[in-house]
């Protein structure tokens, strides 16, 4: 999880006038963005995840890494609490649906950064849900989808994870039903409640069991659960937490089709998919994945093999966070012009 302090560096914004969300409302919106590599001729767009924001996302852009020579472009998807969310816009709609962000960000892409077409969408978690949906909403539009750590639809047990958390928050004394928006108050008890509700989930027991928490800078596991769960989403809106949990539970790419077979779905995808689950991925489990590449035309399945859960797709392990680039490069062909780079410097 990111730390409670906002970074904002290289944070643009670009304003959608009337935009329609599927729900029917239709409102002015805002999108948030940072540019990577803005003279590069290549495109690739990496969508926020759940707690997360701009300048917390893996971008794979430092000088070593697979999207060096790519234009990245990283949104924050709606709700986020960067681009339009409840907690930034009095009208914001009650209910947001993936495609809602996917349009959204097409419109940010095409009409105001001029990008004709993207090399890729990689996306953890939610984003890698996103990603999934770009592929199918715009498929002549992009080349590769690198889903990391999530799925084309959420499953029954992931929607029922996400309802600890959500209760915790919306049960708690100071959430009083909503009404705390009335009394000018923020419900930090539910807040910080749903934090350590989360908090199991995004790890492993093996993660627990080896004490990897140390590594991290903790004696013991309380300190971790309170500073990197609870502290972590105190700083959150309530609102906006619960409204992409919602979006998170009701993900399923088949909404894209008439006939809402997400099976099919996949199946009429173009791009090249790399699909990449963490082996021990509590509520993305590597099973799921398995069947999903099952289901693309052309998919490829890479488990990360990790003890560090969900969050081994977030860049929360060092190690993990190499074997994912080395990937992507070797998926999107960026390994060689890697190794290339590599040995001139050596040779320097």
């Amino acid at each position: 999880m990111s730390p409670p302090s906002y970074d904002g560096t290289g944070v643009e914004y670009y304003t959608i006038p009337s935009f329609k969300f599927v729900s029917g409302s239709s409102i002015n919106i805002r999108i948030t963005y940072r540019c990577f590599n803005p003279s590069a001729p290549k495109t690739v767009c990496i969508p926020t995840c759940y707690g997360g924001r701009i300048n917390t996302t893996l971008s794979f852009t430092a000088e070593d890494q697979a999207l060096r020579s790519y234009r990245v472009i990283v949104v924050a998807m709606l709700g986020n609490g960067e681009s339009s969310s409840p907690s930034n816009h009095p009208n914001f709609p009650k209910d947001l649906d993936y495609r809602d962000c996917i349009n959204a960000q097409y419109q940010l892409l095409t009409n105001h950064l001029n990008v004709k077409e993207l090399e890729a969408v990689i996306g953890f978690s939610m984003g890698g849900q996103q990603a999934y949906h770009w592929a199918c909403m715009y498929p002549q539009f992009m080349k590769y989808a690198v889903p990391i750590c999530s799925s084309a639809k959420t499953s029954l047990h992931n929607y029922a994870f996400i309802e600890g958390p959500k209760a915790a928050l919306t049960n708690s004394i100071d959430y009083d039903d909503g009404a705390y928006r009335t009394k000018g108050i923020k419900p930090t008890r539910g807040l910080r409640a749903f934090g350590r509700t989360y908090c199991a989930w995004a790890m492993s027991a093996p993660w627990f069991r080896q004490r990897q928490f140390e590594k991290l800078g903790f004696t013991n596991v309380e300190d971790f659960i309170k500073s990197n769960w609870e502290d972590a989403f105190e700083a959150w809106d309530p609102e906006d937490l619960l409204i992409l949990a919602r979006m998170w539970q009701a993900g399923d790419i088949g909404k894209t089709r008439e006939d809402g077979d997400y099976l099919k779905a996949l199946e009429a995808i173009e791009a090249k998919v790399l699909v990449m689950p963490s082996r021990t991925d509590t509520y993305f489990p590597p099973e799921d994945s398995e069947i999903e590449v099952q289901h693309l035309k052309q998919g490829e399945l890479a488990v990360i093999e990790t003890v560090w859960g969900h969050m081994a797709g977030g860049g929360a392990n060092e190690d993990d966070t190499l074997w994912m680039n080395d990937r992507i490069a070797k998926f999107i062909g960026t390994e060689q012009s890697l190794v290339g780079n590599l040995q001139k410097t050596s040779l320097e």
